[in-house]
C-alpha cells in the first residue's frame, strides 16, 4: 500500500485547506519544491499534486511550480486541478508528470476520461470527492447529483483503473479516514481505490491496511503530516509490511 504526501499548490505556495474551503487556508511553506524533496527524504515513493487555483480556474495554474518540483524530485507525481481537456491532459502529461487527475470533468464529460484512458492507459486516475455519498464538483462547492458508486462504475467502464476517493466532511479535520465507505467502494467498483480526506495518525494507515486486498492501492496524507500527528516514515513502513 502506498503512501502518498500531499503537496496543494495556491499562488505558487504549499497549502492546505479544512473541508476544501478557500476561505481557510493554511500556508505551510513558500517553496512547495523543498516540501517535496523534505517528502522524498523521509521515503516517499509517489506524491499527489493539488493545483487548487486550477480547480477553480478550470485549467492548469501552477505548472511552473510543478516542473520545479519535478526538478527536485526522482519518485514519481500525479497532479489534479481543474485538469479538463485533453489538450490540458498532454500539456501535463508531457512535464513528466507520472499520472493525471481528472475531477469535476468525469461528471460533466465522461467521453473525455474514456479518451483519456484509451490514449495514457493507467495514467490517468480518478478523483471522486463526496459528502455523504454524494459527489461534488467544481472545487467542491456544487453537488454532482451522483452517487460515488454509480460513477465509480461508469468510470471503470470508461476504463479508469484507479480512483481516489475524497471524503470532504472529513478533509483537513483530522478526524479519522473513512475506511467503511472507502473499502466498500473498492469492492463495489472493482478498480483501485486510494483513500483520502481525515487522516490523522498511523491508526488510521493501520486500518486501511487490513483492508488493502479489497482493492486500496493507498492512502493521501496531507494536514497530518504538515502538523505533525502522523510519521510519514513509520506509516511507509507500515503501509509497506506484507500482509
Amino acid at each position: 500500500m502506498l503512501i502518498f504526501p500531499a503537496i496543494d499548490i495556491r499562488g505558487g505556495k504549499c497549502v492546505r485547506l479544512l473541508k476544501g474551503d478557500f476561505a481557510q487556508e493554511t500556508v505551510f511553506s513558500d517553496d512547495p519544491a523543498a516540501m517535496a524533496r523534505k517528502w522524498q527524504q523521509q521515503g516517499a515513493q509517489f506524491l499527489h499534486l493539488v493545483d487548487l487555483d486550477g480547480a477553480l480556474a478550470g485549467k492548469s495554474q501552477n505548472l511552473a511550480t510543478v516542473r520545479a518540483i519535478l526538478a527536485v524530485v526522482t519518485i514519481p507525481v500525479e497532479l489534479g486541478g481543474g485538469i479538463r481537456t485533453m489538450a490540458n491532459i498532454d500539456e501535463v502529461l508531457a512535464l513528466g508528470v507520472r499520472r493525471v487527475i481528472l475531477g469535476s470533468v468525469a461528471v460533466h464529460n465522461p467521453d473525455l476520461v474514456k479518451a483519456a484512458c484509451a490514449k495514457y492507459g493507467n495514467r490517468v486516475v480518478v478523483g471522486i470527492d463526496a459528502k455523504d455519498g454524494i459527489v461534488a464538483v467544481d472545487g467542491w462547492g456544487v453537488s454532482g447529483n451522483v452517487q460515488v458508486g454509480t460513477l465509480a462504475k461508469a468510470m471503470a467502464e470508461a476504463g479508469v483503473r484507479t480512483i481516489i476517493y475524497t471524503d470532504i466532511a472529513r478533509d483537513g479535520t483530522l478526524e479519522g479516514v473513512n475506511v467503511e465507505a472507502t473499502a466498500r467502494l473498492a469492492r463495489e467498483s472493482g478498480v483501485q481505490i486510494v483513500a483520502s480526506g481525515g487522516v490523522k495518525s498511523v491508526e488510521d494507515i493501520r486500518a486501511l491496511k487490513a483492508y488493502e486486498k479489497n482493492g486500496i492501492e493507498g492512502v493521501i496524507v496531507g494536514k497530518s503530516i504538515y502538523m505533525g500527528t502522523l510519521d510519514l516514515q513509520e506509516s511507509i513502513e507500515i503501509a509497506g509490511e506484507e500482509g
